[in-house]
């Protein structure tokens, strides 16, 4: 053989040789003690369960950013004076409900728990009006509740439904088939013929009583969220359009200042006569629906380490900040594993990364490690990034992200030693590869592709920030163990993760990482499996 040919090959496998003990020396760093040590810290009571924008997440940031500046890490974002900063300061804007309620002389009815309310409306200041029982409030050209009904500039209050006689069929279409006046939406058709007629709000009697009452409620008031949910952009509402005050028969009959027997009656009365109220009953109320700008000030915690010789290229290593934060009856949701297991995680990789760069072993890549927030209400600090991104997306190699890796789903609960990969062939088989290798090499834990695939009812590859990087075409790799009896709940603490079991899969991560950053070739996008 050619001796400077056998000569090259020893120089090749000897160096090759010398990565991977440098790959293992500098992993060994990443231990479960400091794992926990950082934890402790950022899943502690005194954060207040991170919610995105409070001050509890705010002190996150700030741990966050010391650690990384103590190591080195140069800050990655710019600041509104134009100086360097660890953070990537965004804003989120909700829309919200302020005081709500339904005033009938002295007393108050609560928004959510008394009643509640379809659709938008933004009455800032108390109103009053006058109140006029319009019937079942349909108005169609084989029956009407509103002949010799002048409602303008008066409040209506409706029945639930539409009227049905005694044979079981419904006046209005004169069979046994309802009509649009009846079923959840029948509202919007009832609130629109009122408004048109110049009625100021509209109420309805809902046909429930009781637990059923209750229990509608407070599916109502979940559904209603969906209004008080924050966005990137600012929100533009339509208040005042169509909307109705759903009461019970109680309290409509206080509005009308007559008992709910007598409401019963009249109703009955539609029903076996096929005619509308012969008898006005009228009352008065007043109502506050207040909508509330709201904009929420967060950051996402960006440290940069300049790779040498491919040093435009960057790998970003994710995780978010952010959690739940206090639940309604004041229980902290202090997010150990949601996000906190991911957190931490980056700090230890980023301290193995230092001190190999300390020791002259630095990458040849870049790696930006990335801890956003908005996770939680809805991917919205990777969004924001992948939108506004600090270094070009074309320039990004991949994205490691990891959510939730602390503790053990029931699946797994008799072998600990596991990890869900999701994302990691969907556009580099490279990447793919190089994680399957690591995991044989150093690891040698279970990689788990259940949720992988993409018929899996969870759909996980679209649910953490690792996805808005792939929808830009970024190749990613998402680390996750599971949901758990705690997912979300206050249960979800630091003396309930497994660190022992946590460590080998943030080595994982690392030696992933290490290979990704070190090799020649770029992995490639070969493939789009999403």
């Amino acid at each position: 053989m050619n001796r400077n040919l056998l000569a090259g090959m020893f120089l090749s496998i000897t160096t090759l040789a010398f990565g991977q003990d440098d790959a293992a020396k500098y992993a060994e760093s990443i231990t479960p003690a400091d794992l926990k040590k950082h934890l402790v810290i950022i899943a502690s009571d005194s954060l207040e369960g991170r919610d995105t924008g409070s001050p509890g997440q705010k002190k996150a940031a700030e741990y966050v950013s010391g650690f990384y500046k103590e190591y080195g890490l140069t800050p990655a974002a710019t600041a509104t004076d134009g100086s360097k900063s660890y953070l990537q300061k965004y804003n989120l804007h909700k829309r919200s409900w302020g005081e709500v309620y339904v005033k009938v002389g002295s007393k108050k009815y609560e928004f959510n728990k008394d009643f509640y309310l379809n659709g938008l409306l933004n009455v800032p200041q108390e109103s009053s009006s006058e109140v006029i029982l319009v019937g079942y409030g349909i108005d169609d050209t084989s029956y009407t509740d509103y002949n010799n009904q002048d409602v303008k500039g008066k409040s209506v209050i409706m029945f639930e439904g539409e009227p049905k006689s005694a044979d079981g069929k419904y006046l209005v279409s004169g069979t046994t088939e309802k009509t649009k006046w009846s079923g959840p939406v029948s509202w919007q058709a009832k609130a629109r013929v009122a408004l048109d007629r110049g009625a100021t709000y509209v109420f309805i009697i809902t046909e429930k009583t009781g637990e059923d009452l209750d229990k509608e409620i407070r599916q109502r008031a979940v559904m209603a969220r969906r209004f008080s949910a924050p966005t990137l952009k600012p929100v533009v509402e339509t208040p005042n359009s169509v909307a109705a005050f759903a009461v019970s028969s109680g309290i409509a009959a206080q509005i009308l200042s007559t008992s709910a027997n007598k409401l019963s009656k009249e109703k009955a009365s539609i029903d076996k006569s096929g005619k509308p109220l012969s008898k006005q009953m009228t009352g008065n109320v007043a109502v506050k629906a207040e909508r509330q700008s709201e904009t929420i000030e967060t950051e996402n915690v960006a440290a940069f380490m300049e790779g040498s010789d491919k040093k435009d290229e960057v790998l970003v290593i994710s995780a978010h900040l952010d959690h739940i934060g206090i639940s309604d009856n004041g229980e902290i949701n202090n997010g150990a594993d949601d996000d906190g297991s991911g957190t931490v995680s980056l700090l230890e990789i980023a301290e193995a990364f230092s001190k190999a760069k300390a020791e002259g072993k630095g990458p040849r890549r870049s790696i930006l490690f990335l801890n956003v927030t908005g996770e939680e209400k809805g991917l919205f600090g990777s969004e924001y990034y992948s939108e506004n991104p600090l270094f070009p997306l074309k320039n990004t190699i991949a994205d490691l992200n990891i959510d939730m890796i602390g503790r053990v789903d029931q699946a797994h609960a008799s072998d600990p030693k596991y990890v869900y990969l999701i994302g990691s062939d969907k556009l580099s088989s490279k990447l793919h590869e190089i994680s399957e290798e690591a995991n044989k090499k150093y690891i040698n834990y279970q990689l788990d592709y259940t949720f992988n695939d993409p018929k899996d009812p969870n759909r996980f590859y679209y649910r953490s920030d690792h996805y808005n990087f792939a929808k830009m075409g970024v190749p990613v790799i998402f680390y996750f163990t599971g949901v758990h009896e705690d997912y979300h709940k206050p249960g979800d603490d630091v003396e309930k993760i497994l660190f022992d079991k946590q460590a080998p899969i943030v080595k994982l991560v690392f030696h992933t990482a290490w290979e990704l950053v070190n090799r020649e070739e770029r992995i490639e996008v070969d493939s789009n499996k999403q």
